[in-house]
């Protein structure tokens, strides 16, 4: 297949990583940028070396050269971005989460099959060295049994930065710390068990501008396995994920970011330690590297994140967030 062309919609953070991540690649290549804000589009183009800068969207996805967008908007305007970069023919790398609720992700889901045309959830967790590394262990049995897992994801804002107009604090934005933090935990959760949880309990702490601020959720398995995790955008805490086995466990320091965890075993004094680092502001590059080989490939979904993994997820946070009565626009 010629070099993949990338076209990325919206220059928030997130874009920054995702750009540089792909520069860090031998393959594929960065053509065009789209953004609404006036100048933005063109400076990001000139940082990362871009071809081409959009002031809207739908001149970057009628561009015939782009074959990939990567949608980097906030979290409400996924399901119409993805919509539109289908209906143009380009195939799609969208930032978690994937869409605000699984309906909509069932949507997309038939729209990509119907135009034979790849997508993917953009979890780079899934993807980083020290996570497959981590599952290739898990299968050998080097903690033995795992029947309970921990992790938590919480940022300790306060003050200026957990102000109401902060993104996350957004509800009109599909704001609040399940969607944007929680679901790394659940994400890790399933990594570990790789199945859906039968039972789901939670407990809620909201903001006065309607979004969870700091959530906790309690899965149960069929087989008796449980994941015990949360998510917060004002609490401090050990942002780690810890898998108890039967012989010993296992730390991962910040866990959806892992660079490599500790092993401590049962009769040894000291913990083993793995490491799988990576460049700096290379996060995404995993990700990228294994979307552009699917769709080298001519594969419509990944096979380390299918959509259907996708959706069961989607589907996990949609029965948290009925039990706190959550509800964003148009849902």
């Amino acid at each position: 297949m010629k070099d993949l062309k990338w076209g990325i919609i919206g220059c928030g953070g997130i874009a920054h990583v995702f750009a540089t991540s792909l520069n860090a690649l031998e393959t594929g290549s960065l053509w065009a940028v789209a953004s609404r804000t006036p100048g933005r589009g063109r400076e990001f183009a000139d940082k990362h070396g871009m071809e081409r800068a959009y002031t809207d969207y739908e001149s970057l996805v009628a561009d015939p050269e782009i074959d990939a967008v990567y949608i980097a908007t906030t979290h409400n305007f996924h399901y119409e971005n993805i919509k539109l970069c289908l209906e143009h023919g380009k195939h799609v790398l969208c930032e978690k989460p994937f869409t605000i609720n699984a309906a909509q992700t069932a949507e997309v889901m038939e729209l990509a099959r119907e135009r034979k045309l790849f997508m993917m959830e953009a979890v780079w967790t899934r993807f980083l060295p020290a996570i497959v590394k981590l599952q290739e262990l898990l299968a050998e049995g080097m903690i033995g049994e795992v029947k309970t897992v921990t992790a938590n994801f919480c940022l300790g804002f306060t003050g200026d930065a957990f102000a109401n107009a902060h993104r996350l604090k957004n509800k009109a934005l599909a704001g609040g710390a399940l969607l944007d933090l929680g679901i790394y935990p659940i994400t890790f959760a399933d990594i570990v068990f790789n199945k859906t949880p039968e039972r789901i309990q939670s407990s809620v702490v909201m903001t006065d501008t309607d979004v969870d601020e700091s959530s906790f959720y309690l899965l149960e398995y069929a087989d008796g396995c449980r994941a015990l995790l949360s998510s917060s955008l004002s609490d401090t805490a050990p942002n780690e994920g810890v898998l108890f086995g039967s012989k010993g466990f296992i730390r991962v320091s910040e866990f959806w970011g892992a660079h490599g965890f500790e092993i401590k075993l049962n009769g040894e004094e000291q913990p083993r330690h793995v490491s799988a680092p990576y460049g700096e502001g290379e996060n995404f590059k995993f990700e990228i590297a294994h979307a552009m080989e699917c769709i080298a490939a001519g594969q419509l979904e990944s096979d380390v994140l299918p959509l259907s993994k996708t959706l069961a997820i989607m589907q996990t946070m949609d029965a948290l967030r009925e039990q706190w009565g959550l509800k964003y626009a148009g849902e």
